[in-house]
């Protein structure tokens, strides 16, 4: 009940300054792709824009090839938000060194992660499981069992050479291939709702990660060569590897960025901690809440981020909601 509260009562706020002046600012597209924390943050940025900036604001329903393909074909939409770049491919290389595109920011920080996760439960109990050494001195603890993540997933590769590099069956390690996402899921939630051990690869922002409170333990340096060569199926000879963190960041073409200075500064700004996202994920689980819902609950609970993000004049227009 308390989400339908909060969103009535950001919409009676709205009102008013929807009204004031929509020509300031014009038509703006953005892209809403089709992940909740990416919708999430078009939500929270749309509303910024319309309210604060006084634009009108069009949600474009996307995903990162489509995305790609209309900004290289029609040079639309104006703004992408929560692009991963590792998975934007040449069309966005392309753009980039065309001068078609500006980089606003991160807008993720740090970006997305991936790690080897056990329950803080574990580790507070166990200090010495922080650390990759520890688990393989002590695989008892950790339940003797690796959840690994599905076959076709570009993380299977990587984490199948590092259970090679790292020789976690020598140990006695079990490896447990999970058949899908779920299954890999759901296997976290049970572990931890009994306090049991659980030990296996997850990444961010994801609901489990804002749910439960997970350690990522500590595999080592990151050694950018060993990495990409781990990318490969049985890579010879694989070395450890910490896991990189994802760049995923804000853009606009060119044009939008010349013709709208101010909402670009704004839109360059917009960053969520992952761990933020992870929670506002879990949230909307919880809630059974949309992304709208998830967006309204972000702006009612932390107006010290998202005011740093805009100028004086949106500011102003804001006041209500930052009181």
């Amino acid at each position: 009940m308390k989400r339908y509260i909060l969103g009535a009562a950001l919409a009676a706020l709205a009102a008013p300054t929807a009204a004031l002046a929509q020509d300031q600012c014009g038509d703006v597209t953005i892209t809403q792709m089709n992940w909740d924390s990416a919708a999430i943050v078009t939500q929270v940025s749309k509303f910024l824009m319309e309210q604060g900036y006084g634009c009108n604001v069009t949600a474009v329903p996307s995903d990162t090839t489509p995305a790609m393909t209309s900004l290289s074909e029609n040079n639309e939409p104006d703004i992408v938000t929560e692009l991963w770049i590792n998975s934007a491919g040449d069309a966005y290389t392309k753009l980039k060194a065309d001068g078609k595109i500006v980089e606003l920011g991160s807008v993720l920080d740090p970006g997305g992660v991936e790690g080897w996760f056990l329950p803080t439960y574990l580790v507070e109990a166990h200090p010495e499981l922080a650390t990759i050494d520890g688990i393989m001195a002590n695989p008892e603890l950790v339940g003797g069992m690796f959840n690994n993540c599905p076959d076709g997933w570009g993380c299977r590769l990587v984490n199948d050479n590092l259970i090679r590099a790292f020789g976690l069956e020598d140990k006695g390690i079990e490896i447990f291939n999970h058949g899908s996402g779920e299954t890999l899921a759901t296997s976290m939630a049970s572990a931890y709702g009994d306090e049991k051990p659980w030990f296996g690869y997850y990444w961010g922002p994801t609901t489990p990660l804002g749910m439960f409170d997970m350690t990522s333990i500590d595999l080592g340096e990151y050694d950018e060569v060993a990495f990409k060569a781990m990318q490969n199926a049985d890579a010879p000879d694989p070395t450890p590897s910490s896991f990189p963190s994802a760049p995923v960041l804000t853009i606009v073409t060119q044009d939008f960025m010349d013709s709208h200075p101010d909402v670009s500064e704004m839109m360059g700004k917009v960053t969520f901690k992952t761990e933020v996202m992870s929670q506002l994920l879990a949230w909307k689980e919880e809630n059974n809440a949309s992304n709208q819902e998830a967006a309204v609950y972000f702006l009612k609970n932390n107006p010290d981020a998202w005011s740093s993000w805009i100028n004086d004049s949106a500011r102003e227009k804001l006041a209500a909601l930052l009181q």
